[in-house]
């Protein structure tokens, strides 16, 4: 199976675990809440799930050993930047792609809970997939 299939299939898990998560316990928490829950629903379905993955990175000749954190990343394939915000500003997309493009990965998924339908908060983004 190829990678984009797998991490589709993958995508699919992590939305419908956010589903199930945000019907149990709504909009308005922090997004570390949200974030612990998916990764402890992944994890139960069997997935591979980190959160607050750092990610080391250069500029020139300065290392660092954390440029950024991811905050949730799933069987090293896909991406997870959660919020929980009243509306998502372009920086959240433009930052999600970065963090693509910096740890080598084709896709994210760009979740804020805090919407009143989930469904509205969800973004994929990919990064030359």
């Amino acid at each position: 199976m190829d990678h984009s299939k797998i991490e589709n299939r993958i995508a699919t898990a992590i939305l419908d675990q956010a589903f199930k998560i945000h019907t149990e316990l709504g909009p308005g928490l922090l997004e570390s809440v949200y974030e612990r829950c998916l990764q402890y629903e992944l994890v139960e379905a069997g997935y591979n799930a980190q959160t607050q993955v750092p990610v080391p990175m250069n500029y020139k000749n300065i290392k660092f050993d954390a440029g950024f954190r991811i905050d949730l990343i799933v069987n090293k394939l896909v991406l997870v930047e959660i919020k929980s915000v009243e509306n998502l500003a372009p920086v959240h997309f433009a930052q999600t792609l970065t963090y693509l493009r910096m740890s080598n990965l084709k896709l994210g998924l760009l979740i804020n809970f805090n919407t009143k339908f989930l469904k509205d908060g969800i973004h994929r983004i990919v990064n030359n997939l």
